[in-house]
């Protein structure tokens, strides 16, 4: 049955169009000391001047062992990771934050919707930040907590004024405006599907269109209720919605978008079309064998183990593919990214997936972004996904890289230059064209795809071409006909809020110094500036780095320490980790293990693992020093250490040498 021919309930209520705050402002300065007095109960009033935390990610919201909940609990534990350690459990609800403020790129990193979830439930209404990141504004929207960027409002909140509800929704697209007034995502859903309130026509005339407003044009329900699909054009900031190719969760998400969709739509509501419908098991694979005695005690290990049987009873009820353990249980399948790489996504898709890294499929040719539990509960009731068009920012990549230097460097680049630490990415398209891609295999394009969210973008996407054909008829055995569909190319004449021009052989090696991934320096620089950085561990593997192409770069590397008597520095781990079985038996068909393991490293089974402090690789304390292949080097992110991002080829050679560095200066 058509989810818009089910009998929803009529009249569904919108909120009150005044809002009252039942609580305090509570200012998340960068002062930790003034920031401990509030929570004990010191009230601040609003100051222009006041320096507040900037780039919260939602890994500071909700730390990966808080995620183990999906519940009301995730309140007690609101904000645990943020950095300084002033807020414990308990914290925020005690303090009767009722406004949380903040200073720029509020919720960046993962797409979790625990993150605002747990604020809401703490008892937080209000968001202000000056800046607030895509997907977590829009899972704040969907759940129904304000947010705004106009700090304004403090002073007359702190008065006890009451605030029209139409002051949040300044600025937003009629879909957006219509969820906050009814309260969520799938109130205002319900009032659609009962014909209560209809999304507007798209009426934007025939335009040239980027590569990603071609796709949501092409894929726009033009008509809910018929199924009928296509639109002549879209521009940024038409509002709609669209249906998917592919929809995923993972084992941290399937139990809280399941319970969400149940408690939405009924305990027998169905899936809409199943088969484009996937679960993967690979984020939590290992996190029991790396739980301490403390968690243990804390009965973590249960929640972890619950997260994993809920997923498994959602895929039997539902009859959905699995991408689960291992027969021997040894390893996952595969990481949510690589599969869809491997095997599901295809140009001119749609992709929606509860990871913030499914932007890695626009490597495809594909528009391939993530969205939170609500979001994604929704989309298994309807099959389409709200979308607001967004502006693309294109990057022409010319040039041929230097030796040495990889996608990740490129990448790392990018996210250092002015334009994206100001913030000027966030919720934007990273279009990526140009003849330099031409020296950019599969792999290394899904590279810079993967860390286009790290810049705050909603996606990164790239043209499907000759290369793009050659990679889905060798690994996924379609035919030349096949594999060339759904190639879509910017139209002459598109519009992009910026262009950049990226000379490749002008791009050094990289590295990302702790704290944020766009704080990118060339290693030579690092290296200038504070000398020999000494290093702990060294991580290879996650959806960045685990893929055969950076396989292939750790054994090039590795290869050579050996050929000139060189093992891992004594007290340096290496730890090298597959993303999936396909890559694990292109390694081993080269031999790669034998070599990895005689050059000291650890190789771990795939699965997501150290990327999310959730496997080995990890650190346990905060004088920990790891230069990492990953994508995400917030703080807490990976273990309480200090976290350097780097390609697979200088993690290589760290490990070797005992400090940051390529290995043209370890070889010379």
């Amino acid at each position: 049955m058509s989810p818009t021919s089910t009998s929803v309930s009529p009249a569904v209520q919108k909120r009150d169009p005044l809002v009252r705050f039942s609580g305090r402002v509570l200012y998340l300065t960068n002062d930790l000391e003034l920031l401990e007095r509030q929570l004990k109960g010191e009230v601040l009033r609003h100051d222009p001047d006041r320096a507040l935390i900037d780039n919260i990610s939602t890994d500071e919201l909700t730390p990966g062992w808080v995620c183990f909940w999906y519940d009301e609990t995730l309140g007690d534990y609101c904000l645990v990771g943020l950095r300084g350690g002033k807020v414990g459990k308990d914290s925020i609800k005690n303090a009767r934050a009722a406004v949380m403020v903040s200073g720029l790129s509020k919720g960046c990193g993962s797409s979790r919707e625990t993150a605002p979830y747990a604020e809401k439930v703490a008892g937080v209404q209000l968001v202000v930040a000056k800046t607030i990141e895509k997907i977590y504004g829009q899972n704040c929207r969907n759940i129904g907590l304000l947010t705004t960027t106009d700090f304004s409002v403090l002073a007359r909140i702190e008065k006890g004024e009451a605030v029209p509800l139409a002051e949040f929704t300044e600025g937003l697209n009629d879909i957006e405006k219509g969820i906050v007034e009814y309260g969520g995502l799938f109130t205002y859903n319900k009032a659609r599907l009962a014909g209560e309130v209809t999304p507007p026509a798209i009426t934007t005339a025939p335009r040239p269109m980027t590569l990603v407003e071609k796709i949501v044009a092409s894929r726009a329900i033009a008509d809910a209720r018929s199924g009928t699909l296509g639109v002549p054009a879209v521009e940024p900031g038409d509002a709609l919605f669209c249906r998917t190719d592919v929809r995923f969760s993972h084992d941290y998400t399937t139990a809280m978008c399941d319970s969400l969709f149940t408690a939405g739509y009924g305990k027998d509501a169905k899936l809409r079309d199943p088969s484009s419908v996937f679960a993967m098991r690979d984020h939590l694979t290992f996190r029991n064998k790396i739980m301490s005695d403390a968690d243990r005690a804390k009965g973590l290990h249960v929640l972890v183990d619950n997260l994993g049987t809920e997923q498994e009873r959602f895929v039997k009820k539902h009859g959905i593919r699995y991408f689960g353990l291992t027969d021997d249980g040894t390893g996952s399948q595969a990481i949510c990214h690589n599969a869809v790489m491997e095997e599901l996504g295809g140009p001119g898709d749609i992709i929606v997936g509860t990871d913030s890294h499914t932007c890695t499929a626009g490597a495809l040719g594909a528009f391939a972004f993530g969205v939170g539990s609500t979001d994604m509960a929704n989309a298994w009731y309807t099959a389409d996904i709200q979308v607001k068009v967004p502006a693309s920012v294109k990057y022409l990549l010319t040039g041929k890289p230097a030796k040495g230097v990889t996608a990740k460097d490129v990448m790392l680049y990018v996210m250092s230059q002015q334009y994206a630490k100001d913030g000027h990415c966030i919720g934007k398209v990273l279009e990526l064209s140009g003849p330099g891609l031409a020296h950019l295999n599969m792999d290394e394009r899904a590279t810079l795809t993967n860390l286009a969210v790290e810049c705050g973008a909603t996606t990164g996407i790239i043209e499907a071409d000759l290369v793009t054909t050659q990679y889905l008829m060798k690994f996924r055995g379609w035919s030349e006909e096949r594999a060339s569909r759904g190639h879509l190319k910017a139209d002459p004449g598109a519009h992009y809020d910026a262009t950049f021009t990226i000379d490749l052989a002008a791009v050094p090696q990289m590295v990302a110094t702790p704290g944020d991934p766009r704080n990118g320096v060339a290693v030579e620089a690092l290296r200038k500036a504070q000398g020999a950085v000494k290093i702990d561990i060294a991580y290879g593997g996650s959806c960045t780095g685990g893929k055969m192409a950076d396989m292939d770069m750790y054994a090039e590397v590795l290869a050579h320490g050996l050929e000139r008597g060189m093992r891992v520095k004594d007290g340096v781990q290496l730890f090298i980790q597959f993303g999936s079985q396909r890559i694990k038996r292109y390694a081993v068909d080269k031999g790669y293990p034998e070599l990895f393991a005689k050059a000291g490293a650890h190789v771990i089974e795939p699965s997501c693992g150290a990327c999310i402090n959730a496997g080995p690789g990890v650190s346990r304390t905060k004088e920990t020093v790891t230069v990492s292949a990953i994508n995400r080097n917030f703080p807490g992110r990976s273990g309480p250490g200090q976290v350097y991002l780097a390609s697979p080829r200088v993690v290589a050679a760290s490990a070797l040498s005992g400090t940051i560095v390529t290995p043209e200066e370890l070889f010379g």
